[in-house]
């Protein structure tokens, strides 16, 4: 650190502030210290630090699947924004049980974060208080956590409307959800979907068919391939699929070609989440945004805000409203993305 401070011109104390994402330095000698760095190669000993400060430089982000593709891409949002602050994302999953996530909020493994971002399944936000104390923590998930700590939602309800008027408004009239769950069954993710779905069906003044409502096994390409097939080995006349994950929806495009359904011409298709292999499906997939950016970026400053002054105020925050990209696999009127 002496030899980047000669070389920038500037204090220890200064490149300090620099590595580690304080405020207070201007960005000409922001700018000059990084350039150091870089020259010479100089790498922070985390060890060192962490024995010198108490901080390890980490942000957890406890997460039901690691595998899924809209953690990886919130992970890659999160790094993005928290790596020139000085922290690094490490990604852990809990398996979706209440004993993988007590175990990923147990004291040894917290004691390798300065900061966490959970999404948690089973444990409510109380319970997640209690076991994080008074280290910076972000809710993420579709339930209301009531707790200690901020909280990011999407707006699953509202993005689902959206995908299920569209399909009815370009000429679908048998719409089916890939990946549904049966009315009331609670407040997580695929609940909060199949519940805008049905507002959306009944909003129009159509009749739910709890027979186009099909569950999944898993919320990936085969999970919705095989939900597809069996869908239309029970209800052929489905001319619509709402399916609640990109993924899966991936998965239901390819089962739709195995069987010589064309689309949007036999099916229209909507998926959630706009991940990025969406474009590169064939046809294109039609997605609702749920607001990916926004969400990432608010849980970054909450972080950031936590690290640098202690608690935020508790609320649920919702940063962004969800809106629709329309592509090849609905007839949309008007041009496509």
């Amino acid at each position: 650190m002496s030899d980047v401070a000669r070389a920038a011109g500037v204090s220890p104390m200064t490149v300090s502030n620099v590595v580690n994402g304080r405020s207070g330095v201007s960005e000409a000698t922001r700018a000059r210290v990084a350039e150091a760095v870089s020259a010479l190669g100089y790498r922070a000993n985390a060890s060192a630090r962490r024995l010198r400060t108490g901080r390890t430089g980490a942000v957890g982000l406890l997460v039901p699947e690691v595998a899924a593709s809209y953690y990886t891409h919130l992970a890659g949002r999160l790094s993005r924004g928290l790596e020139p602050h000085g922290y690094r994302v490490v990604l852990e999953r809990t398996g979706a049980t209440r004993a993988g996530e007590e175990r990923a909020l147990s004291p040894e493994r917290l004691g390798a974060y300065d900061a966490v971002a959970v999404s948690p399944v089973v444990l409510d936000g109380e319970e997640v208080r209690r076991a994080v104390g008074e280290r910076p923590c972000v809710l993420l998930g579709e339930r209301p956590l009531r707790g200690a700590h901020p909280q990011v939602a999407m707006d699953d309800v509202g993005g689902s409307v959206l995908a299920v008027r569209h399909l009815l408004e370009h000429g679908a009239r048998r719409v089916a959800v890939v990946g549904g769950r049966p009315a009331r069954a609670g407040a997580d993710m695929p609940s909060l979907r199949t519940e805008g779905y049905r507002w959306a069906l009944l909003d129009a003044g159509a009749v739910v068919d709890e027979r186009l409502v099909v569950p999944v096994s898993a919320f990936d390409a085969r999970g919705g391939f095989e939900a597809t097939r069996r869908l239309l080995e029970g209800a052929p006349d489905a001319d619509a699929l709402f399916v609640l994950t990109d993924a899966a929806a991936t998965g239901a495009l390819r089962a739709l070609a195995d069987l010589g359904r064309d689309v949007p011409g036999d099916v229209q298709v909507v998926g959630f989440d706009n991940d990025e292999g969406s474009a590169y499906t064939v046809p294109r997939l039609t997605t609702v945004d749920p607001g990916n950016a926004a969400m990432a970026e608010a849980v970054v400053d909450l972080l950031l805000a936590q690290l640098r002054s202690g608690p935020v105020p508790a609320r649920l925050l919702r940063p962004s409203g969800a809106h629709l990209v329309v592509r090849e696999s609905t007839r949309a009127v008007g041009p496509r993305t």
